[in-house]
């Protein structure tokens, strides 16, 4: 076990009477608002936005974050029900007197994470942000890697069986997905003076374990009647001519036999997880029920399992589930995939400028303001005060400005202040017209996202620019790059090209290996020179 420690813009006169500088970011250049980023003036309550926006001039820096804004407070006493409840992320609750029980004292509270991949994603992001709330509100918060259940995969939500990992990528993914668990959990924001997450594994419980034994000791007290009943197993059967696999339909089981674990070894009352896991919860406190409860002297197989369907957990086990919802669009499509694939947590998956251009791109007006609440830890005034501004009710707003501002709260969290301003220094320099300084660094991030082409370097240096960019397709002919060059229209390393005889320098590659092209505002090209 392991314990961690723990956006009407503004007229330039009035942007300098009225913005006041916070503290700067250590590590980064001295803070300076580059977008659009909402802001409280004059108390969170009173609600009025500003917008902070300021546009690199030609031949500037990459900008830099604005410094983070406040971000919410949890008063000591706050019941962590109505707290989530308010964010929308309270979808339901098994068991009867949760509210109660959480006003009465800390709650260790877990959350399953299943290294089924190299990284988490977006969708996983939100049982982070609820552990962290509870965490803020007083409560212990335990985040379970599923060495073990990871080698079966959860059915719950499902078309086919997952794929089996092996023994070498089950283990990178744990330790992967650790590392993101520990980085976001300690974050500093609402929760770091709460109490110091805790990060387990549950192969350390499973891995000696016998089937026979398993079987004997937890297996008798399961009843298949039940465990045919859950959603997860009823719908696959229903649409997988296959069925389900023995192996998957005992995953249920598996993850119950985690809640027991936890409540006895680690004190653990309250498990958390997406709406699609309401089923396995159920499953695991019936489990608990049925092997005794937390300290094995309660009720046992003989007990009463309709009552347990009816009213799981609560009074007979001092346990309970807690299921907050999934990550939709109001369109009902989810929101942790992109055209290209998942969502990913982790920079080695998806880059800070990348998860930044999702969430700023994806996110239509109906659905900002509940994702603002539910994947940020802004103020609730704050973000009210948000709205209000979308519909015109007081405050400057421009569209997108919520927009960037869940963008970059949210890559702010995930990605740290550094990963922000990577994010943002690639934005700019890939918008249109932009006229940022660049760098190799923010070229290469942003390089996934637009052409590219590879070139030696003798067909590079010394090379007429209308001619490599007619090599590179980026016009048809050298005449016609020589025609926009006299058009004003071509740039080198967004700088405008005036000359139509321009030749490409050794000192124009920028780290000495890449070279932005640009043919109008929109059509850019990264180079790469090899050699």
């Amino acid at each position: 076990m392991r314990r961690l420690g723990g956006a009407r813009r503004l007229h330039r006169a009035a942007a300098a009477a009225t913005f006041r500088r916070p503290a700067e970011v250590p590590g980064l250049p001295p803070a300076r608002p580059t977008y659009a980023h909402l802001a409280l003036v004059g108390g969170a309550t009173r609600g009025h936005l500003r917008s902070v926006v300021t546009s690199a001039a030609a031949g500037s820096p990459a900008p830099t974050p604005p410094p983070a804004p406040p971000l919410a407070r949890v008063p000591p006493g706050t019941n962590i029900l109505t707290l989530l409840r308010s964010r929308g992320l309270l979808a339901d609750v098994a068991g009867e007197g949760l509210e109660a029980a959480a006003a009465a004292g800390p709650l260790p509270v877990y959350c399953g994470f299943d290294p089924t991949a190299p990284s988490l994603h977006l969708g996983n992001l939100l049982g982070i942000v609820v552990l962290t709330w509870f965490r803020a509100a007083g409560h212990t918060p335990v985040a379970l890697l599923g060495g073990a259940t990871g080698r079966v995969g959860d059915p719950s939500g499902r078309s086919a069986e997952r794929p089996v990992l092996g023994e070498a990528d089950l283990e990178a993914n744990i330790s992967s997905i650790r590392a993101i668990l520990e980085d976001l959990l300690t974050r500093p924001g609402p929760a770091e003076h709460g109490p110091p997450p805790l990060i387990l594994n549950n192969h350390d419980w499973f891995g000696g374990v016998s089937l026979l034994d398993f079987l004997r000791d937890v297996g008798k007290f399961a009843r298949v009647g039940v465990m045919l009943s859950r959603d997860s197993v009823r719908s696959r059967m229903a649409a997988d001519a296959e069925g389900l696999s023995f192996t998957e339909f005992t995953y249920q089981l598996l993850q119950g036999y985690d809640f027991v674990h936890l409540a006895r070894s680690h004190g653990v009352r309250v498990q958390v997880g997406g709406s699609d896991q309401m089923g396995n919860m159920v499953a695991g406190l019936d489990l608990l029920r049925r092997l005794g409860g937390v300290d094995g002297k309660g009720e046992d197989a003989d007990g009463d399992a309709a009552a347990t369907a009816s009213s799981p957990g609560g009074s007979s086990t001092g346990c309970y589930g807690l299921t907050f919802p999934l990550l939709t669009k109001s369109d009902g499509t989810k929101m942790g995939k992109s055209a290209s694939g998942a969502v990913w947590l982790a920079p080695s998956q998806l880059s800070p400028f990348k998860f930044y251009q999702f969430l700023l791109t994806s996110v239509p007006d109906e659905d900002v303001i509940t994702f603002l609440r539910m994947l940020t830890f802004l103020p609730l005034e704050a973000i009210a005060g948000v709205e209000a501004a979308m519909k015109g009710e007081g405050g400057a707003y421009a569209p997108g400005d919520s927009q960037r501002l869940l963008a970059a709260e949210v890559t702010r969290f995930v990605h740290g202040e550094a990963g922000l301003a990577q994010a943002l220094a690639a934005t700019a320099a890939l918008r249109p017209g932009a006229a940022t300084v660049l760098d190799a660094d923010t070229l290469e991030t942003a390089a996934g996202e637009g052409p590219s082409a590879s070139l030696p370097r003798g067909e590079v240096v010394g090379r007429p620019l209308a001619e490599l960019m007619a090599a590179v397709g980026m016009q048809p002919s050298k005449a016609a790059v020589r025609r926009m060059i006299a058009g004003g229209g071509v740039a080198l390393n967004n700088e405008k090209v005036g000359d139509e005889g321009r030749v490409v320098e050794e000192g124009d590659l920028i780290g000495g290996r890449l070279l932005l092209l640009a043919a109008g505002k929109k059509n850019k090209m990264l180079v790469r020179v090899e050699g």
